[in-house]
């Protein structure tokens, strides 16, 4: 990352085009056995829209909205404050050095964990949060995921005009495999573990659809960094010649995602 343009989002844009990530985690929070009085960790909870249904499951519990960034929070907070009041708690911090202490019941994510470079501080930090007994499950970005988008914006990342604003440039997102995953929640104290892979190609209706979800959600990384040498014209230019070639494919405007599952519990 370069710096805080680039860690933060349009949250009231992510939440128009977040459809898929929406629909990925409806069928996540589906796979959650509740009570219906617990405490659960939403770690990043974005802009709230998955998190009011989990708070829906939750008649007698609370949510811990968690997430790192300012924009997506103040958008959450703006949307399940009305209707949830006290119910919902919300937090802004980093994954990766999370300071919770068994305060949760359970930890719920869909679409995050890929955005924290280091799986282990991650799974410990969740590990911790946990009371004794807790559960994990969660989905996010896992081994070959967007490879096909990548490996091109990585082609036009390398040629004028867009090298130089690529220089020094690391990925800002980790596409953990299941077997290593597995030996991270081990590590951490974790059993009864879950994890896998599924394929979930993701298609849009038209180039501008298309163009819209790759700004808002994938590339802002490298936007931000072409936005940052003061070249907006750059920007546009890269979106276009990648909406362009995704335009080839067959069926054209599809993202080749990758969903990493995960379910693994705090022992008691």
């Amino acid at each position: 990352m370069t710096g805080a343009t680039d860690r933060e989002w349009n949250a009231a844009a992510y939440h128009r085009v977040s459809g898929p990530q929406f629909g990925w985690g409806m069928r996540v929070l589906e796979r959650l056995e509740l009570r219906g009085d617990e405490t659960v960790l939403d770690a990043g909870c974005g802009s709230g829209r998955l998190t009011a249904e989990l708070l829906r499951r939750l008649p007698h519990g609370r949510v811990i909205a968690l997430d790192q960034s300012e924009n997506m929070l103040a958008e959450a907070r703006s949307r399940l404050q009305p209707e949830f009041g006290e119910r919902v708690r919300f937090i802004r911090a980093d994954l990766a050095s999370l300071q919770l202490d068994r305060e949760a019941d359970g930890v719920f994510s869909t679409a995050t964990f890929h955005w924290v470079l280091d799986h282990s501080c991650l799974f410990t930090g969740l590990f911790q949060a946990l009371r004794p007994g807790g559960w994990l499950v969660a989905q996010c970005g896992g081994q070959g995921n967007l490879d096909r988008l990548h490996r091109r914006a990585a082609a036009l990342m390398a040629q004028a005009p867009f090298a130089p604003a690529f220089q020094g440039w690391s990925e800002p997102w980790f596409f953990a495999d299941p077997p290593g995953t597995r030996d991270r929640l081990r590590a951490a104290g974790f059993v009864d573990i879950e994890v896998g892979v599924e394929p979930a190609p993701t298609f849009f209706p038209s180039a501008g659809e298309f163009r819209m979800f790759i700004e808002t959600v994938v590339l802002r990384h490298h936007l931000a960094r072409l936005t940052d040498a003061g070249a907006d014209l750059l920007a546009a230019q890269f979106l276009h010649e990648l909406t362009a070639e995704a335009s080839t494919d067959t069926p054209p405007f599809t993202l080749d995602y990758q969903r990493l599952n995960l379910r693994a519990r705090r022992p008691g």
